[in-house]
Protein backbone atom coordinates (compact mmCIF):
# COMPACT_ATOMS: atom_id res chain seq x y z
CA UNK A 1 0.00 0.00 0.00
CA UNK A 2 2.84 2.40 0.82
CA UNK A 3 4.70 1.57 -2.39
CA UNK A 4 1.70 2.39 -4.60
CA UNK A 5 0.76 5.52 -2.67
CA UNK A 6 -2.42 4.17 -1.12
CA UNK A 7 -1.19 5.15 2.33
CA UNK A 8 1.24 7.85 3.43
CA UNK A 9 2.85 6.04 6.33
CA UNK A 10 3.10 2.61 7.91
CA UNK A 11 3.83 2.28 11.62
CA UNK A 12 4.80 -0.60 13.85
CA UNK A 13 2.12 -2.56 15.65
CA UNK A 14 1.04 -0.66 18.75
CA UNK A 15 2.29 2.70 17.44
CA UNK A 16 -0.86 3.76 15.57
CA UNK A 17 -2.20 6.00 18.36
CA UNK A 18 1.06 7.93 18.72
CA UNK A 19 1.36 8.26 14.94
CA UNK A 20 -2.24 9.49 14.69
CA UNK A 21 -1.64 12.06 17.43
CA UNK A 22 1.53 13.27 15.69
CA UNK A 23 -0.42 13.62 12.45
CA UNK A 24 -3.18 15.53 14.27
CA UNK A 25 -0.60 17.92 15.75
CA UNK A 26 0.81 18.52 12.28
CA UNK A 27 -2.66 19.19 10.84
CA UNK A 28 -3.41 21.56 13.73
CA UNK A 29 -0.44 23.72 12.70
CA UNK A 30 -1.85 24.25 9.21
CA UNK A 31 -4.19 26.98 8.00
CA UNK A 32 -7.57 26.43 9.68
CA UNK A 33 -9.31 27.48 6.48
CA UNK A 34 -7.34 25.03 4.35
CA UNK A 35 -8.00 22.23 6.84
CA UNK A 36 -11.72 23.00 6.95
CA UNK A 37 -11.93 23.09 3.15
CA UNK A 38 -10.02 19.80 2.92
CA UNK A 39 -12.39 18.18 5.40
CA UNK A 40 -15.34 19.46 3.38
CA UNK A 41 -13.92 17.94 0.19
CA UNK A 42 -13.20 14.62 1.91
CA UNK A 43 -16.81 14.64 3.10
CA UNK A 44 -18.02 15.12 -0.46
CA UNK A 45 -16.00 12.14 -1.60
CA UNK A 46 -17.30 9.99 1.26
CA UNK A 47 -20.88 10.88 0.35
CA UNK A 48 -20.28 9.85 -3.26
CA UNK A 49 -20.64 13.30 -4.79
CA UNK A 50 -19.75 13.01 -8.49
CA UNK A 51 -16.15 13.92 -9.27
CA UNK A 52 -17.12 16.81 -11.57
CA UNK A 53 -19.20 18.41 -8.82
CA UNK A 54 -16.50 17.85 -6.20
CA UNK A 55 -13.87 19.38 -8.47
CA UNK A 56 -16.09 22.43 -8.93
CA UNK A 57 -16.29 22.84 -5.15
CA UNK A 58 -12.53 22.35 -4.90
CA UNK A 59 -11.97 25.21 -7.37
CA UNK A 60 -14.35 27.42 -5.38
CA UNK A 61 -12.60 26.66 -2.09
CA UNK A 62 -9.20 27.34 -3.63
CA UNK A 63 -10.41 30.79 -4.67
CA UNK A 64 -12.10 31.26 -1.27
CA UNK A 65 -8.79 30.60 0.44
CA UNK A 66 -7.34 33.66 -1.28
CA UNK A 67 -10.08 35.76 0.32
CA UNK A 68 -8.30 35.09 3.62
CA UNK A 69 -4.92 36.28 4.84
CA UNK A 70 -3.64 32.70 4.96
CA UNK A 71 -1.58 32.71 1.73
CA UNK A 72 0.15 35.95 2.68
CA UNK A 73 0.77 34.78 6.26
CA UNK A 74 2.07 31.42 5.08
CA UNK A 75 4.61 33.00 2.74
CA UNK A 76 5.62 35.62 5.33
CA UNK A 77 6.12 32.92 7.96
CA UNK A 78 8.19 30.81 5.59
CA UNK A 79 10.38 33.72 4.53
CA UNK A 80 10.68 34.90 8.13
CA UNK A 81 11.56 31.37 9.29
CA UNK A 82 8.81 31.45 11.90
CA UNK A 83 5.61 29.61 12.64
CA UNK A 84 2.56 31.12 10.93
CA UNK A 85 0.06 33.02 13.04
CA UNK A 86 -3.27 31.98 11.56
CA UNK A 87 -6.31 34.18 12.20
CA UNK A 88 -9.91 33.09 11.81
CA UNK A 89 -11.82 35.85 13.60
CA UNK A 90 -13.18 38.55 11.34
CA UNK A 91 -12.07 36.84 8.13
CA UNK A 92 -11.52 37.63 5.38
CA UNK A 93 -8.46 39.71 6.23
CA UNK A 94 -6.66 41.31 3.32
Amino acid sequence: ALRIGLVEDVVESGAARDAALALARNVARQSPHAVAYSKELIGLARRGVPRSAALAVERERFVDLFDTNDPREGVAAFLGKRAPQWHTDGEPQR
